[in-house]
């Protein structure tokens, strides 16, 4: 098993918590830490854009990333929003084996 973790973000913190908890709730995450305020500078549409933005991280199996992705996408406010992956190459083995446990 392949953990991964995968870096999001969301308009705000009640976006991401709805969907961490959904995530977590459906074992497609064993967790979610969420970084409730952040500033991003982004080009968008042709304007350089400012805002505020809430971070989820996501712990989960390799086989299941792409299932998270299209489930987030369908929970998502934006019509391209932040999702990417990536492997946890080494970790504490027990949490790492928590992930699979806690994700299907």
């Amino acid at each position: 098993m392949q953990v991964y973790f995968v870096y999001m973000t969301a308009r705000d913190e009640a976006e991401a918590l709805l969907i961490g908890r959904t995530l977590v709730e459906e074992r497609l995450a064993a967790c979610i830490n969420i970084l409730p305020a952040m500033t991003s500078v982004y080009w968008w549409e042709g304007e350089l854009e400012q805002s505020s933005e809430a971070v989820l991280i996501a712990k989960t199996q390799q086989g299941l990333v792409p299932e998270l992705i299209e489930r987030v996408k369908r929970l998502h406010s934006y019509a391209c929003p932040s999702i990417v992956a990536w492997p946890v190459h080494a970790g504490h083995q027990p949490y790492l084996d928590w992930i699979e446990k806690e994700t299907r």
